[in-house]
């Protein structure tokens, strides 16, 4: 689901995303997917509020804000003023767009029994299967005017995750993972938090240079030192290889954040160094990175008189 820069570019984000559809089609799983692309999201809204909250949170006021909220029958009568709401909006000038999540009875019914949920409009006695005929006939209006319906029978939430992404985002998948390098020293602990970490301590130590020993790797001399080294180069040449092939997982995945650590003994010179190099190569290959140096400030950088 992926595009080039010229196709995002042209793609028209609507101000307000209208979330509804079958109960157990997926809408919840549907909201994370938005909140991790940045909109502000709402669950079983009335639709007459919608106007009120696009104009509470700021939407079309220039701050590049979009809206999600999610409605449907637990909504009841109030669901009957969606076209009314839809006319509002675009005298409003805000634009929209209604997403229908769909399924088949059999799939929901499956998924009904699996979390021992009832039917949300289910009656009195009524079973499933006549809760789901009687929902899907009151819904066949909206879903007949919807922008976009997604059957969710056989879809793995990573690929929701991507459709949406690849219908509602300005950004490419490889920019909405959010990768955090950093740098840290392995006498100071491990970081419970990587996802990837790689230990550089076979790379030759700067500290044992009288040079050095009180620079860091953000330090040019010590930068040089670390990165010149025939077994960096090597080893750079590996590594990059590695997140050639596991980056791209991760994105299709569906995977928001990711913190890869890089670690060397004191997290002064060589991790520090490593560090810096693989951010440059990811943000070159499209992604969004930050990159922090956890041991750093513990760092010895007075040299003695």
């Amino acid at each position: 689901m992926a595009e080039n820069g010229s196709q995002q570019a042209k793609r028209h984000i609507p101000d307000i995303v209208i979330i509804t559809g079958m109960s157990g089609s997926g809408k919840t799983q549907a909201l994370h997917a938005f909140e991790d692309m940045g909109y502000f999201c709402i669950d079983n809204l009335p639709p007459s509020l919608i106007l009120q909250l696009a104009h509470l949170v700021g939407i079309n006021t220039g701050v590049n804000r979009h809206l999600v909220v999610a409605c449907d029958l637990r909504s009841q009568g109030l669901f009957d003023e969606l076209k009314s709401t839809l006319k509002d909006l675009t005298d409003h000038e805000l634009t929209y767009s209604i997403l229908f999540l769909d399924c088949s009875d059999e799939v929901l019914i499956c998924r009904f029994k699996e979390n021992r949920r009832r039917h949300p409009i289910a009656l009195p006695g009524e079973s499933p299967r006549h809760s789901i005929e009687r929902e899907r006939k009151q819904l066949a209006p909206i879903k007949a005017i919807s922008d976009l319906v997604i059957d969710t029978s056989h879809m793995r939430t990573s690929l929701l995750k991507s459709t949406l992404q690849a219908n509602y985002s300005e950004l490419s998948e490889q920019q909405l993972m959010d990768v955090r390098v950093f740098s840290f020293g392995y006498k100071y602990g491990l970081s419970p938090e990587s996802d990837l970490m790689i230990d550089v301590r076979f790379l030759p130590n700067p500290f044992y240079d009288p040079k050095m020993r009180y620079q860091t790797g953000l330090d040019k001399d010590v930068r040089d030192y670390v990165m010149d080294n025939p077994k960096t180069k090597q080893f750079m040449q590996a590594w990059e290889q590695l997140l050639d092939v596991v980056m791209p997982g991760y994105v299709k995945e569906g995977k928001p954040q990711l913190s890869i650590g890089i670690g060397c003994t004191g997290g002064q010179h060589r991790s520090v160094a490593i560090a810096e190099a693989t951010a440059h190569y990811l943000k070159g290959k499209g992604y969004q990175v930050s990159i922090t140096h956890r041991d750093l400030p513990r760092a010895n950088t007075v040299k003695p008189a």
